[in-house]
């Protein structure tokens, strides 16, 4: 039972980052695609896109995910944003290469990019250390 519940308490802010950053990626790709649209390159529009859907993502992380209730303090939002602009260069990065160098469309690039980048940095980084306390 304790290992049961020990599954719980891991699963749940994990479960409610994703579900953040699914809304957060809403965000994203839809700049993403606006920005591609009107002609500016892959790496920008990702980079714009990202920073984007990081602000909804640390709404729904700090509220949902980890159920921080504490205020806000430069602290985090220093750490979220370092941890943001992280991620954004990744996923530009991450893009420019599939997208520029290996012909990826676009979707499918942010669909893969996203989840590695998410797995690998994004939400262990969030863990560890914006929302560390909560």
């Amino acid at each position: 039972m304790k290992t049961l519940n020990h599954l719980r308490t891991r699963a749940r802010p994990l479960a409610g980052a994703a579900l953040g950053g699914l809304a957060g990626t809403a965000v994203d790709v839809g700049l993403l695609s606006t920005l591609l649209h009107r002609g500016v390159g892959v790496a920008y529009a990702a980079f714009a896109g990202a920073i984007a859907g990081a602000v909804l993502c640390f709404v729904a992380n700090k509220y949902v995910a980890f159920r921080d209730r504490s205020r806000t303090d430069l602290r985090q939002v220093a750490a979220f944003g370092g941890v943001a602009l992280a991620t954004a260069v990744l996923m530009a990065i991450a893009m420019h290469l599939a997208c520029d160098r290996a012909h990826v469309p676009y979707l499918t690039a942010k669909v893969v990019c996203a989840a590695v980048i998410f797995v690998c940095w994004s939400y262990p980084a969030q863990r560890r250390l914006v929302f560390a306390a909560a």
